[in-house]
């Protein structure tokens, strides 16, 4: 484990490992680096780039100074960039691609290439109807310290079905999901905002070479959506992985990033 300072003094644990053009991989929610698929991706990858798998604040081995902005989140991928050398290409999965959305306006030229999967914003009125609600529940069950509740919130409207919710409450994994319940507000109130439309006027301004990805095997509107945010930006192409769903499976990922960062 390596630890980088980002600008406002906040410790942040990443690891590192391969030679070759600096490829950054972003994390969704609920995910610290060794939680997610980043770390078996990396390893992928490593063949062909150096990459960096780290932890978001107020995830895993990173600190969390307060308050929380995405503009801070935006500096601590700078400063990683920063340590790898100065430009790097970033790859984000979920709602880490739509912190990617904002990093790559703010970055500029330090971005060399943005590559986005499923990127879970939907214009749907019913769907916005649902994520305000959720929303809400989610800052009242923070607010109140109320962790286990909250990740509960998110398992159930991600679609994950009650009795299997409660069967993880009581698995040893849960812990760690309650320890990184306040990020939820991070991910989800902050980054993809109270509606979580599309911000297709956003992403018109990124101006670097962008791959948007979408499983073939996901819900409708995770299309939809991969093929508006293809449209906004400039430089975008649109890339459905057959057969896939929002947990694409690696082997299908690592060849197309391969080819879409090298080319």
């Amino acid at each position: 484990m390596h630890v980088v300072t980002s600008k406002d003094g906040t410790k942040i644990a990443y690891d590192k490992q391969g030679e070759g053009p600096t490829v950054i991989l972003v994390a969704g929610a609920l995910c610290a680096r060794l939680s997610w698929s980043g770390p078996g991706l990396a390893k992928l990858l490593a063949p062909h780039f150096t990459v960096y798998n780290y932890d978001r604040r107020g995830r895993g081995d990173s600190g969390d100074t307060k308050p929380y902005a995405v503009e801070r989140e935006i500096e601590d991928i700078e400063a990683l960039i920063d340590e790898a050398g100065g430009t790097a290409s970033l790859y984000g999965h979920s709602s880490g691609g739509s912190l990617l959305l904002e990093a790559a306006i703010k970055l500029g030229s330090k971005v060399k290439k943005l590559a986005i999967y499923e990127a879970p914003y939907n214009d749907d009125p019913k769907a916005q109807q649902s994520w305000e609600q959720y929303i809400k529940q989610l800052t009242e069950a923070l607010a109140k310290d109320r962790r286990g509740d909250a990740v509960a919130l998110f398992m159930k409207y991600v679609g994950v079905p009650s009795e299997q919710i409660e069967g993880m409450r009581h698995a040893p994994m849960w812990p760690a999901l309650e320890a990184l319940a306040p990020t939820l507000a991070y991910d989800h109130t902050a980054i993809l905002g109270k509606d979580a439309t599309i911000p297709t006027k956003r992403a018109a301004i990124v101006t670097v070479p962008t791959l948007v990805m979408n499983g073939g095997a996901s819900p409708p509107f995770m299309y939809d959506t991969a093929k508006a945010l293809s449209k906004a930006i400039p430089n975008a192409q649109l890339r459905t992985l057959e057969g896939q769903t929002h947990d694409v499976a690696l082997e299908a990922l690592a060849p197309v990033l391969v080819d879409f960062f090298t080319s």
